[in-house]
């Protein structure tokens, strides 16, 4: 990279410490704030995705928060082992993705500190809860709507994000039968006759497409890109090399053509496309407010989601194409609501013009710039390069 690239890099990469610092105690409990000021409650499943980025730093302060996150997590731990959507109310429940992400971040806290029985009782109830969120018994994992972390968005059944995360956490905590199995599940095509054929398994593979469905369910599924779950699949390995290098060239074509129709303003792939629009069947009235095309979860740019995807493209061995992601990036975190601000680290980005729209300091846009920095200057990936083997 040029000088003056990696100074604004180095620069990012500090800003997004301060940022985790300062979010690091919050007005609940003392427990870490979502975002600098818009967000000032303890949100699970931010802070456990964050934990990516905090695990690379070194910062003692920032792990000692991470610690005491995830105790307070194993104390509000639900009677069969859900983990609850605020760190500091064990009665907020119901999300389908806050125990498998308890999972990966205890598997990571354990690799960076050796403590290899950290929360041993918790993680055993929360494997065992886990096992029951498989109505098919193929380690397939199944939600409602609205249960991820698109809290606006439709994804139901078998879907992609949750399962590349429960895949993951089966890998990195040596459980790899039960990978094995997930693995061999999703690689199902999903069932596109009107009448499900009998003992035929529907999985995520989408015929004459190298990308994974966003969610399938016996004769439903839905082939709009989600690239969280994609991006994942990749950096878990769970996508071949050869199919993670036909998933990038899809992403990069088809963000090109979005550009050139203005659907696109930015060097970086929106979160969900193609749009969802009005006259779609998968179309919700509550979109209009919430949701439209190229916002939200609707096809919103978002930081942290993109800073999965450039640690996906240097998984994949795509490196420059990593870098320059990496760069357009750390020109992304920079712009903010409130201009007062060096960096904005906001939560998201319209895609058709940029404009950030969600709140600036978020904890998990700043934590996972600083994992995709990691990941692109060392030219590997912490955790997922066990994962992968």
């Amino acid at each position: 990279m040029e000088i003056d690239i990696s100074k604004q890099i180095e620069e990012a990469k500090r800003a997004a410490t301060d940022v985790l610092v300062h979010n690091a105690h919050g007005p609940f409990q003392g427990l870490p704030r979502t975002a600098g000021w818009g967000y000032p409650e303890p949100y699970t499943r931010d802070l456990m995705i964050a934990a990516l980025g905090i695990a690379v730093t070194g910062n003692s302060e920032l792990m000692k928060s991470l610690r005491r996150v995830l105790e307070k997590l194993a104390k509000n731990q639900s009677e069969h082992g859900h983990i609850p959507s605020l760190v500091h109310d064990r009665h907020d429940r119901g999300a389908s993705d806050t125990t498998p992400l308890f999972l990966l971040a205890v598997g990571i806290f354990r690799k960076v500190t050796g403590e290899m029985d950290f929360l041993e009782e918790q993680v055993r109830k929360s494997l065992t809860w886990m096992v029951y969120q498989s109505p098919s018994d193929r380690v397939l994992v199944a939600q409602q709507p609205t249960t991820d972390w698109r809290d606006e968005q439709w994804v139901m059944g078998f879907g992609l994000y949750v399962n590349t995360i429960v895949y993951s956490y089966l890998r990195l905590l040596g459980l790899n039968e039960r990978a094995d199995k997930l693995q061999q599940a999703m690689d199902y095509f999903t069932v596109s006759s009107r009448v499900k054929p009998q003992h035929v398994p529907e999985g995520l593979m989408i015929r004459h497409k190298p990308y994974f469905a966003l969610w399938s369910y016996k004769v439903y599924s839905s082939e709009r890109f989600d690239l969280l779950g994609n991006s994942i699949a990749v950096l878990s390995g769970i996508a071949s090399r050869s199919r993670a290098e036909e998933i990038i060239h899809w992403i990069e074509v088809h963000c090109y053509d979005m550009k050139k129709t203005g659907d696109l303003a930015l060097d970086l792939p929106a979160n969900l496309f193609p749009y969802i629009r009005p006259d779609d069947a998968d179309w919700h009235p509550r979109f209009e407010e919430y949701n439209q095309p190229g916002e939200y979860h609707n096809g919103g740019i978002w930081p942290f989601v993109c800073g999965f995807y450039v640690a996906a493209l240097v998984a994949a061995g795509r490196t420059r194409l990593a870098e320059k992601k990496l760069v357009e990036l750390t020109k992304l975190v920079k712009v903010s609501r409130d201009e007062s601000l060096a960096f904005g680290f906001n939560e998201w980005y319209k895609a058709q013009d940029g404009t950030p729209c969600g709140q600036d300091w978020q904890t998990w846009s700043a934590a996972m710039y600083l994992y995709a920095a990691k990941c692109v200057e060392d030219g590997a990936t912490p955790f997922f390069e066990e994962i992968r083997g």
